[in-house]
């Protein structure tokens, strides 16, 4: 079957979403954790081989974290699943219903998007959270997975196949591109007629490619480049607990701390005991001059490593002069994904969630909250760091739209 064929299919399909019950819909989510708990040694097998076939490929660690699914990871995707089923249901939703003079009322209604493509890498979790926002908010969707995950990814398609038809739903609202040529994404993004929306998810060269070559409109999650601010006014202990678990807790995905950034006021006494915690849980530090100073086993900072993702227990450390810098630093070369600034002074905090433009901007927390999960979305589609739209994770709402509804009794205009 060509992917124009899928296409086509899914835009049948996705008629029946629109049709069907919030009931029937949750009864689809719910069924489909049912069926992941059940053939649960069945997907840990298939990502095994995934895991295998990625080692023997030498890709990079941060890659194997990603594509790795375990007791952990399978419970969390059920979980998400059964959090979605609990949200309401945006479709059909009637907002801003004013009365016009002439007795007309005028509002919108929320509606899908229609046919949306997800193009992603390593990450099976991925598959489950967008079919299963997809399916809650009426949308049909065409996932392109990565060849490293294929087999787990076939595993969880058919899956969610299964559950469909057991609820009665068409399993063609929810489609896998098995082909991993690049070929098959340059089919993809030329279906402007059958596809509505194109996301991709994965390193910086797919976005570009995508972004360079889609004739259909492109919803970036680009790198995160994500730094945490730790203010002259920081609480220390919160910034040490703070600073480990934005880099260490789990490096290899788009939320980690990437970049560091210190107030100078604070340098001498913060670094010294930051970089020994590093250094207790491996992190290379790539710090400037003063750094250095503080944290001696840090090597020298280049300029590429202001704008670097490393998806790995690398970081890179600054000292600026005031937030002023910091902001400044972060508007240069961060990715509009999330940053966070550790401080006790309320102006401070106040003036850096206002003045950095980030898709998520934070005060005293680690930058692993930005995920649709933790925001109570259920589960995200990605992160957008492209404003128009949706910015930041993108759950429910972030895919649908909205359209002007009239209700009339008979008016017409003069």
């Amino acid at each position: 079957m060509t992917v124009e064929d899928i296409a086509r299919r899914a835009k049948r399909a996705q008629i029946e979403l629109l049709r069907a019950s919030e009931a029937k819909k949750n009864a689809v989510l719910l069924k489909i954790a049912e069926f992941i708990d059940k053939r649960k040694a069945e997907l840990l097998n298939e990502n095994l081989k995934d895991l295998e076939s990625a080692r023997s490929k030498g890709l990079s660690s941060a890659i194997i974290d990603r594509l790795r699914l375990d007791e952990k990871r399978i419970a969390v995707m059920i979980s998400s699943l059964q959090e979605i089923s609990k949200l309401p249901d945006p479709i059909g939703q009637i907002i801003d219903m004013k009365r016009r003079p002439n007795g007309m009322l005028v509002g919108r209604m929320r509606i899908p998007l229609g046919v949306i493509a997800v193009i992603y890498e390593a990450r099976p979790n991925v598959t489950v959270d967008v079919a299963g926002l997809c399916i809650k908010s009426a949308n049909a969707v065409i996932l392109r997975g990565g060849s490293e995950a294929l087999n787990s990814n076939q595993v969880l398609v058919n899956i969610i196949k299964d559950a469909l038809s057991e609820v009665g739903i068409n399993p063609d609202v929810v489609s896998l591109i098995t082909d991993p040529s690049r070929d098959r994404i340059l089919d993809i993004i030329k279906l402007e007629d059958l596809i509505d929306l194109v996301i991709p998810r994965g390193g910086e060269g797919l976005i570009k490619f995508v972004s360079e070559n889609s004739r259909i409109p492109v919803l970036k999650h680009y790198k995160g480049v994500c730094h945490v601010f730790v203010d002259e006014y920081a609480d220390l202990e919160k910034a040490y607990r703070i600073c480990l678990n934005a880099k260490v807790q789990r490096p290899s995905v788009c939320n980690a701390m990437e970049t560091l950034l210190v107030h100078k006021n604070i340098a001498e006494k913060f670094l010294p005991r930051m970089g020994d915690i590093y250094k207790e849980h491996n992190v290379e530090i790539r710090g400037c001059e003063i750094t250095r100073r503080y944290i001696p086993f840090a090597k020298p900072a280049t300029e590429e490593d202001w704008y670097a993702e490393y998806l790995d227990l690398i970081l890179a450390v600054k000292v600026v002069n005031s937030i002023d810098e910091a902001i400044e630093h972060i508007r240069k070369y961060g990715s509009s994904h999330t940053e966070s600034i550790v401080t006790e002074n309320y102006e401070n905090a106040m003036r850096f969630i206002k003045e950095v433009d980030s898709s998520s901007v934070m005060v005293n927390v680690s930058t692993r909250f930005s995920d649709g999960y933790e925001y109570g979305l259920g589960a995200e589609v990605g992160i957008s760091t492209t404003k128009i739209h949706a910015y930041g994770p993108m759950g429910l709402e972030g895919l649908t739209t909205l359209k002007w509804i009239v209700l009339g009794n008979g008016q017409i205009r003069e």
